[in-house]
């Protein structure tokens, strides 16, 4: 017997607080989007290449903005008979895009900090301080704006952790600034690029690994298929085994499961549809899995099973 959660658990799941977040992430975007402008301008003036790095970063921040914002968009198309699932793993390969567009944005960063190293160039310490600052106070501003929406969504906190990375990148031009403008030692500026890079590489690597645990539809991370069917048992003792379960994301606030079951003759004849209610329920408060498909097997079904096998 089959039974599955309502599609409409997965509209009252995503579209909770999305008026807030789309207000939210837009003037985070927008306030995003000039500072990597200006520090784009600001690095061509003072001729540093950790302003240039920097709104590199900028850049990934203001990508990541976007693609939660395409993705809260497109969330709200209704799945129908040939998108059952909807539209939401647009999110996911957006993600994976950009965790492959950033690595040649790493790489270029990298090289011409190199040069720098090799050939030392005139910075204006003073001008690049200015530019740092106000990136540093943009990216406090965006913390500020989404403070208390990123225990509301995912996609929120991962703009919101990234956000707080920017901040930290930012203090670093600060403080190398200061040091330029104070002993004209040039060479901190490749160095605190190269940190720069190294960090947007590490946030590169997360969401392709991420990513593409998603899109192979491998479990989530953390979650133990094994240690779900001994805690189904131990909750139901009315189940004898668990066979073909599977456990995946569609993104990853929409856990899915399914399984067959086999359970001992008595609960055969009577209880199915209140067990395997429960078991759904059980499921989703313990897993925050918000569909679930139970087959219940017959006992033909099981010995073939344990033959194949």
């Amino acid at each position: 017997m089959n039974q599955k959660s309502s599609k409409s658990v997965y509209f009252d799941h995503l579209f909770q607080f999305r008026s807030v977040e789309k207000r939210k992430l837009i003037l985070s975007l927008i306030i995003t989007l000039i500072v990597m402008i200006l520090e784009i301008i600001g690095g061509l003036i003072t001729n540093s290449i950790a302003l240039v790095s920097d709104a590199g970063h900028m850049f990934t921040h203001a990508f990541a903005i976007s693609i939660s914002l395409f993705a809260i968009i497109i969330s709200r198309k209704p799945p129908c008979h040939h998108k059952t699932f909807g539209l939401y793993r647009v999110e996911v390969l957006a993600a994976f895009i950009n965790g492959l567009f950033l690595i040649p944005i790493v790489g270029f960063i990298i090289y011409e900090a190199i040069l720098r190293f090799l050939h030392p160039q005139e910075i204006f310490g003073f001008y690049m301080l200015i530019v740092a600052f106000i990136g540093l106070g943009v990216n406090i501003t965006s913390v500020i704006i989404l403070q208390g929406s990123q225990n509301s969504s995912l996609n929120v906190k991962s703009v919101f952790y990234h956000m707080i990375a920017d901040a930290a990148s930012s203090i670093g031009i600060v403080i190398a600034g200061f040091i330029i403008m104070s002993t004209g030692l040039v060479i901190l500026d490749p160095i605190v690029s190269i940190g720069i890079s190294l960090v947007i590489l590490y946030w590169a690597w997360g969401i392709l690994r991420d990513s593409v645990r998603v899109l192979l539809e491998m479990a989530p991370k953390g979650m133990n298929i094994k240690n779900i069917a001994e805690e189904l048992k131990i909750s139901f003792p009315e189940i004898i085994e668990l066979y073909d379960a599977h456990l995946w994301t569609i993104i990853p606030n929409i856990l899915i499961y399914s399984a067959h079951i086999h359970l001992n003759n008595d609960v055969v004849k009577t209880n199915q549809e209140d067990l395997i209610a429960n078991i759904n329920k059980f499921l989703s408060k313990n897993y925050n899995i918000i569909e679930s498909t139970i087959q219940i097997m017959s006992e033909d079904r099981v010995k073939a099973c344990n033959i194949e096998s």
